[in-house]
């Protein structure tokens, strides 16, 4: 995660990358991929595409980009972007 945040430029700012590599952040915030299709070829244990805003330990706001033949999320990814995040922060 630290080579991914230096090769996007944002290493040392307030973006935090995070691995999951157990998936247990994935299944206890509800955005397990398990649909049929997307598993079908990505393999188990995938994570639908999100994004949270959190400040001083609190979810501001939590967006999943899936929709209905779309269930991954890739089809809309700027739904969990920050700039729509913080624009419908409530």
């Amino acid at each position: 995660m630290d080579a991914w945040g230096k090769d996007m430029g944002i290493a040392g700012t307030n973006i935090t990358f995070m691995g999951d590599p157990n998936s247990v952040m994935v299944e206890n915030l509800g955005v397990e991929l398990t649909h049929p299709g997307p598993i079908s070829k990505l393999g188990p244990a995938r994570s639908k595409r999100f994004g949270m805003f959190i400040d001083d330990a609190i979810i501001k706001t939590f967006h999943i980009a899936e929709g209905p033949d779309d269930p991954a999320g890739d089809t809309f990814p700027e739904i969990c972007c920050i700039d729509n995040m913080i624009a419908t922060m409530c």
